[in-house]
């Protein structure tokens, strides 16, 4: 069976997969009676061609920029696939888009011609009032055509009409691409200000196939279920592609019954999923009897204690600070004793204990790349503990995305793991602008000194486009200021601490990174989601979102967020659980403390408070619960 294609850009992605893996599943859409549609490599380059070849007839020039306003779904990758083979460039975004966000993009990024999903997005296209559109082409089948609008499967079959005829210039365009043409200009949801468009080119993604350190197999089955607009999402249905893996498509309505179904191997995940389902296992856990708690408590107990001593002898426990041959003594007798300990009580329960919750995933789970957030510290052990690998990854819309990511063979806990080939990293200092890591002075040093982080490599961006301003103020040289405050461990791995921008400076001049408080608060059952604030302010202040369930478990009457904030033993409740998570005991400093804390209405959700990769949007949550804010410190 073919291996991983080595393609010369995203076209050429296209066409190598068809020739190398055929008629196998390429992508498959999920059915009203939960079967799922396939559509072969072959066929997916097939329809492609045919849509370029309409799409040239239309008019569309090589490097033009067409919009791509969908979410997941089969016509999208056709339809990414005849931009490619054009010569052209998508300007992809999901159908939550705004209407003003629309037309922003749209007239920024030069757009003569539009893909939309359906009849909804359509109206919101004509509501934005976009200058200089010259066609807007429908996906829907089931659209009825207009003056105004075209029909994918028209084009599609008048392209196909074409090249039964002798039409040849897909191919022309395709040998016409060079390596810095942009394959995509993405535009950021950013977590401040206005959208940036993030310019990608088919060096930038090739690189990202070609150092991919990870093994995938042509025999791997993936589940799709993060927008593919965004470029983590996106990236790793190409890398799919490559190695010849078949996606599957699901929605957060239908994972639970697909996972079962489909028995992914692999998948692309944000933290998010794997915080709720970590909830879900919990709150089980306490409903369970009081012998089935503990058989779970001692099998979870013994999985951590073998599988520490395992990371620690294969050199993959997090390495902050260096250790001296007498602490290395004392952990490899300590490991070997919980070795002697824990082994038989460990591969007795866990096949009758942890393999159970090893099918929540579906039964045949290889693992899951974990991007787009952090991912909080208990919830990472957890899942890595029982058996079910989280690699975690790092990266940024403007680095195509990934700068670091864990393997099968070098995952540490606490870490975005190790470099993305061909990638270099520089820890500065924040204050000084020192380069604290790699030190060119003194080689060997500079781990375990945080600073703020600069990338460069084949994938950092070519820019943002018409922004000048902001492109020099972010890439300086070749380096990128990735805005991210970070790490390299002594077994040489990147580990995220914090965000420069989301740095909290209190009065007393103190420097606070939300992050690590944000991640230790949510790890309380009670706790859903969080925010720390405190910008000017004595102390620091922290929005609370509840996770009800976890109150109704209390024996609580939790019908909404109004009534619990109302109620002084669910307040007593907080008050304790902050108390005890944030604190001297658990490594926070005095002005680390949380003051004060506020319930907020409502869940934090994309599109409002969060970005599409589920990062807080602080300037949003500040701007929106200023009031609440302002109670805490009157």
């Amino acid at each position: 069976m073919a291996g991983r294609i080595h393609p010369r850009n995203i076209a050429d992605l296209f066409r190598e997969a068809a020739g190398a893996f055929g008629d196998r599943t390429a992508f498959a859409t999920r059915k009203k009676d939960g079967g799922f549609d396939p559509t072969s490599f072959r066929e997916l380059h097939e329809r492609g061609r045919n849509l370029a070849t309409g799409l040239i007839a239309l008019g569309v020039e090589p490097r033009e920029h067409i919009a791509l306003l969908a979410d997941n779904r089969l016509e999208w990758i056709v339809c990414d696939c005849a931009v490619q083979l054009c010569g052209a460039a998508d300007v992809p975004r999901g159908t939550d888009v705004t209407e003003s966000e629309i037309r922003y993009i749209l007239e920024h990024a030069d757009t003569r011609l539009a893909f939309v999903e359906n009849a909804a997005t359509l109206a919101k296209l004509r509501q934005s009032r976009v200058s200089g559109l010259r066609h807007v082409i429908v996906m829907d089948s089931a659209f009825e055509k207009t003056e105004d609008t075209l029909r994918m499967a028209d084009v599609e079959a008048s392209g196909k009409e074409l090249r039964a005829g002798g039409d040849r210039r897909v191919e022309a365009r395709l040998e016409a691409i060079r390596p810095e043409d942009l394959f995509t200009l993405i535009y950021t949801s950013g977590t401040t200000g206005t959208p940036k468009g993030v310019q990608l080119t088919h060096a930038n993604m090739i690189s990202q196939i070609r150092n991919l350190p990870l093994e995938l197999l042509p025999d791997d089955r993936a589940l799709s279920i993060l927008p593919i607009w965004h470029s983590y999402e996106r990236v790793f249905e190409m890398l799919a592609m490559s190695n010849g893996v078949s996606t599957y498509y699901t929605t957060i309505r239908h994972l639970g019954e697909d996972l079962h179904s489909v028995k992914p191997t692999v998948m692309c995940s944000a933290p998010r999923l794997w915080e709720n389902l970590y909830h879900k296992i919990f709150t089980n856990v306490e409903k369970a009897t009081p012998a089935r708690r503990a058989l779970f408590h001692l099998a979870y107990r013994s999985a951590v204690k073998v599988k520490r001593a395992r990371r620690f002898f294969s050199g993959q426990q997090l390495d902050l600070a260096g250790r001296s041959l007498a602490e290395t003594f004392a952990l490899l007798v300590r490991h070997l004793v919980n070795l002697a300990i824990f082994t038989i009580p460990y591969r007795t329960l866990d096949g009758v204990v942890l393999k159970k919750l090893r099918g929540v995933v579906g039964g045949d789970f290889r693992g899951t790349i974990s991007g787009g957030g952090a991912l909080q510290p208990h919830v990472d052990e957890f899942f890595n503990f029982i058996g079910i690998p989280v690699l975690e990854g790092y990266g940024l819309t403007e680095t195509s995305p990934v700068l670091a990511v864990r393997t099968w063979k070098n995952l540490v806990i606490g870490t975005v793991g190790p470099l993305y080939p061909e990638t270099e990293i520089r820890i500065v200092d924040l204050n000084t602008g020192e380069v604290l890591y790699p030190n060119i002075r003194h080689p060997g040093r500079g781990r375990g000194l945080r600073g703020e982080i600069h990338a460069k490599g084949p994938q950092i961006m070519a820019g943002y486009y018409k922004d000048p301003e902001n492109t020099a103020r972010i890439l300086k040289d070749g380096w990128l200021n990735t805005g991210d405050i970070g790490l390299m461990t002594f077994n040489d791995c990147l580990k995220i601490v914090g965000r420069s921008k989301d740095t909290i400076v209190l009065l007393s001049g103190e420097n606070v990174e939300p992050l690590p408080i944000e991640n230790k608060l949510t790890e309380s059952t009670l706790v859903d989601q969080c925010m720390i604030v405190g910008q000017d302010q004595k102390f620091l202040g922290a929005l609370v979102v509840p996770h009800l369930d976890a109150f109704r478990a209390a024996g609580l009457e939790a019908d909404s967020v109004t009534s619990l904030a109302e109620d002084e033993t669910a307040r007593s409740l907080v008050d304790a659980e902050i108390r005890r998570m944030v604190s001297a005991e658990t490594g926070f400093k005095a002005f680390e403390r949380i003051g004060s804390w506020q319930f907020v209405p409502k869940s934090f959700e994309i599109g409002d408070e969060l970005t599409a990769t589920l990062k807080i949007r602080r300037h949003v949550v500040t701007d929106k619960y200023a009031p609440l804010i302002a109670s805490m410190y009157s």
